[in-house]
């Protein structure tokens, strides 16, 4: 039994009787010991934590489903007995050990779904990709996603619901990573798609396979970027030799047939180095930690957080001087409110520097990467949101036994934090929580976990014996729009505490990046481009990039900002694919584009429009937020002939791969 093998065992003995898969720190423990690694080799931040933690679980639970003690040094031997006293009892093959009758079914075909950019050497690299895993007998279905309208044109108007159609049904995602691609949004919303997919479904479906097309291992990515491929191994395309050993790499993958898929870790890395031509597919020796940021470039291309060092974050006046007095106040509560790339996280990102350099603890936290499990309930998420604040905090992990059934998750949760986090220092802690809307998705966990922050912001003015450790407490609540879900006056945290709501950038913040990128315009220039794009942060950096760099004149930005030919052309399909996916919420925005006047929609809707950065808010009607939603969303329909990322079928186009 190799230690594939032995994983996939372990992990379907303990699911059958605990209902739960290993997760991805037990399957890396489980790993390094088969090999015979010591702890401080498999996690050294903190390797105490591991062994007296997930280990000791892990070890616990296997001498649950084994029936006998199993530790660290004897789990091989244990599994290996097991296994043979199954196969000697039903006289199966191992695969078949533990798989129900529906699950013993090969699965013959494999459907890939491949993501690329439309410029070389990634259509090369696409094309033989595609070819080969056709002629191999499983399916390839090619996306490009940076396609013109016009090499669209021939596959009619519901591709783009067959391309959504492909991606649900793909059992791996195989994303070629280009610098392009890297700061593209479609890219950070299939990838965004990909987890949610895989947090529904017990088979983890898609598996993410990124390679990177002359983007090296040690290239800086966004904030987003690297939170979805933290943990997956990549591969790298640095010219054409590499495309026969990446492709063979892809083939043998795919040879694997499993219904079952389990983590990416599990499936691209065979690590049984002790069997000849047992090659490792997606070789550790392609992955690198995440990399130290590099000094910023001259001139910087937006892509999600602006970076502290960065020359061209804007200063919001005076925000900044609020927050960071506020920050110092004891039980300080501070919310961050704007629509999406408004700035909130480059924000709240120096909010918790500043706090850091008062000495301060600090936690950042987003729930958009949290899995879709954690919502289950509220015990669950609190269990979640004690677990990840302890591990960055690099502290022992206690939360086990401080949850008991005896109290309720709420009281739980709040004597860990009062045991656990904020007596283990006489520093403050400040936790700043990202996303939270995503909270908002789960009506019934809103309203309790909203109304602990709440409580907690209370305690530190109470004036009791528990008050002084909740002054320690600091919190940072960043969202995206209004809390539309129903939430109890006196028990919500949105209505006490310093707001702020970030607004779009004035004229004069427009000018002053003007010159930062080192363009002399007048007046009449930056409102030209405001006419367009609005003070929109993320809009207006990508638009001075571009014509800073020599890559389009203004003139010329405006001619094409509206269409699929222009900088936005990226931004604006990822907002078509999103609606595609939404039909009620396109058929209220195209009720937006197509009049002149404002219109009133349901509460919901409006609220939903709003956080995606879509429409203005005016009372109970809206209006589109630029005259570039307007311009590009008003020329198609957005129920049924929406156009958005190029697709073809399971049968590949033709490229020329020595163009």
């Amino acid at each position: 039994m190799n230690v594939e093998e032995a994983l996939e065992f372990a992990d379907k003995l303990i699911y059958s009787q605990t209902a739960k898969h290993l997760n991805d720190l037990e399957r890396e423990i489980f790993l390094g010991s088969w090999q015979g690694q010591t702890y401080e080799k498999m996690y050294p931040l903190n390797p105490e934590y591991v062994e007296k933690d997930v280990g000791y679980k892990l070890w616990k639970k296997l001498s649950m489903v084994l029936g006998e003690k199993v530790t660290k040094k004897n789990f091989r031997g244990a599994l290996e007995r097991a296994l043979k006293q199954q196969q000697s009892q039903l006289g199966e093959s191992p695969s078949q050990l533990t798989d129900s009758p529906e699950e013993r079914v090969e699965v013959a075909t494999k459907r890939v779904f491949i993501s690329h950019r439309s410029h070389e050497p990634e259509l090369s690299l696409a094309a033989h990709l595609c070819n080969a895993i056709n002629a191999s007998g499983n399916q390839a279905y090619i996306a490009n996603v940076g396609a013109m309208s016009s090499e669209r044109s021939q596959l009619g108007k519901d591709w783009l619901s067959q391309s959504d159609s492909a991606f649900e049904e793909c059992d791996y995602f195989l994303l070629l990573l280009s610098p392009q691609a890297a700061v593209s949004e479609m890219v950070l919303e299939e990838l965004r798609r990909a987890k949610e997919l895989r947090d529904s479904r017990r088979t983890n479906k898609p598996v993410v396979l990124p390679i990177r097309v002359n983007c090296p291992l040690n290239a800086p990515l966004n904030h987003d970027l690297r939170s979805y491929l933290q943990g997956i191994k990549q591969r790298e395309w640095t010219s054409a030799a590499d495309t026969p050993t990446i492709v063979q790499d892809v083939l043998n993958l795919l040879l694997r047939n499993r219904e079952d898929i389990g983590s990416n870790e599990e499936l691209i890395t065979s690590t049984n180095t002790d069997e000849p031509g047992n090659s490792e597919i997606f070789s550790p020796t392609s992955y690198s930690p995440l990399p130290t940021p590099l000094p910023v470039a001259e001139p910087e291309l937006p892509s999600g957080q602006v970076r502290l060092a960065s020359a061209f974050y804007v200063e919001r006046v005076p925000f900044e001087a609020q927050c960071y007095k506020e920050i110092s106040q004891p039980g300080a509560l501070i919310r961050i409110k704007a629509p999406r790339q408004m700035g909130k996280t480059s924000l709240m990102a120096r909010i918790l520097y500043q706090a850091k350099e008062l000495g301060y603890r600090t936690v950042p936290l987003s729930f958009q990467h949290a899995d879709a499990a954690v919502f289950t309930n509220l015990n669950e998420l609190l269990q979640w949101f004690c677990a990840r604040i302890t591990r960055k905090l690099r502290l022992r992990y206690q939360v086990d036994e401080y949850w008991t059934d005896t109290y309720g998750s709420k009281d739980n949760c709040t004597i860990y934090f009062e045991d656990c986090l904020l007596s283990e220092s006489e520093q403050p802690l400040v936790l700043g929580l990202d996303e939270v809307d995503r909270v908002f998705q789960y009506p019934k966990i809103a309203d309790d976990f909203f109304g602990l922050l709440r409580a907690w912001y209370e305690n530190a003015g109470y004036g009791d014996q528990d008050s002084g450790l909740w002054e320690k407490f600091r919190l940072v609540v960043v969202h995206s729009t209004e809390v539309y879900i129903p939430l109890n006056v006196n028990q919500s945290p949105f209505n006490v505490g310093l707001p702020i709501e970030l607004p779009e950038f004035t004229s004069e913040q427009v000018k002053d990046l003007t010159q930062r990128h080192g363009l002399t315009w007048n007046t009449a220039q930056i409102e030209q481009l405001m006419s367009i794009v609005g003070g929109h942060p993320y809009l207006v950096r990508v638009a001075l990039y571009h014509m800073a760099t020599g890559q389009i004149t203004l003139e010329q930005l405006l001619q094409v900002a509206p269409t699929e030919a222009g900088l936005y052309g990226d931004h604006l399909r990822r907002h078509l694919w999103t609606l595609q996916q939404h039909p009620k919420l396109a058929a209220a925005f195209a009720k937006v584009v197509t009049t002149s006047e404002p219109v009133e929609l349901e509460s919901v809707q409006a609220f939903k429009l709003h956080s995606m950065g879509l429409v203005q808010l005016q009372g109970n009607y809206v209006t589109p937020r630029f005259d570039l939603y307007r311009q590009y969303f008003r020329d198609r329909s957005l129920e049924g002939e929406s156009e958005g990322i190029t697709t073809t079928s399971y049968e590949c186009h033709s490229h020329n791969s020595e163009k």
